[in-house]
C-alpha cells in the first residue's frame, strides 16, 4: 500500500498556547513528518506563489478574505496523478473552521476514485472544524478514514498518538 501526505504548514508567527510565537517548523509540517516515519510514503507540501504576511494577525486577516471568496491561490507546483497511492492524508491548520484555501487549490485538480482519505487538522481549540465535511466535498470517489484534530500547542509531543492513529488508518 503506499502513501501520501498532503500538507501546508504555517512556519513564523503562529498563535501557539495562548500567545503568538514565532516557530522555525510550522505544527501541521511537524505532525506529516510523524504520519511518514509512521508509516511511509511521500510528502508533498503544498506552497502558495503569494506568500501570507509574515504578520500573524493580518495572515489570519488573509486567510479570511480567502474563504469568503472561496479563493484557489495558486501553488508553486501542483501534483498532477496519484494514482500510484492508496491511502493519502490531508493534513493542515485549521483556518477559520476548515484547511487553507491553498489545499483546496491541490485537491480539486486531483482523481479520487479508489483512493482513501484522511485527514488531520492541527488547531488552538477549534478541533477538526468542517473539515471532515469539506474532504468529502472535494474528494468525489474517496473512501474516508477516521480524521484526527491535534492541538498545535502539543504537535511535537503528538508522535505516540499521530503514529498510531496513521497505522490504524492504514491498516
Amino acid at each position: 500500500m503506499a502513501n501520501l501526505i498532503i500538507y501546508y504548514s504555517r512556519k513564523g508567527e503562529n498563535y501557539f498556547n495562548g500567545s503568538i510565537k514565532k516557530l522555525a517548523k510550522g505544527n501541521t509540517e511537524i505532525v506529516a513528518e510523524f504520519i511518514q516515519k509512521a508509516i511511509g510514503g511521500d510528502l508533498f507540501e503544498v506552497e502558495t506563489v503569494k506568500k501570507y504576511s509574515e504578520d500573524y494577525s493580518k495572515c489570519t486577516e488573509e486567510a479570511k478574505v480567502e474563504i469568503r471568496e472561496k479563493a484557489r491561490p495558486e501553488l508553486k507546483k501542483y501534483l498532477t496523478d496519484i494514482s500510484k497511492y492508496d491511502n493519502i492524508f490531508i493534513c493542515g491548520p485549521c483556518w477559520w473552521g476548515t484547511f487553507p484555501m491553498a489545499i483546496f487549490s491541490q485537491i480539486e485538480k486531483l482523481d479520487w476514485t479508489g483512493k482513501k482519505v484522511i485527514g488531520l487538522m492541527t488547531h488552538e481549540g477549534s478541533g477538526l472544524g468542517a473539515s471532515e465535511r469539506d474532504l468529502k466535498k472535494f474528494c468525489v470517489g474517496a473512501s474516508f478514514g477516521k480524521c484526527l484534530a491535534i492541538y498545535g500547542g502539543n504537535a511535537s509531543n503528538s508522535e505516540a498518538e499521530v503514529s498510531a492513529w496513521a497505522k490504524e488508518q492504514v491498516k
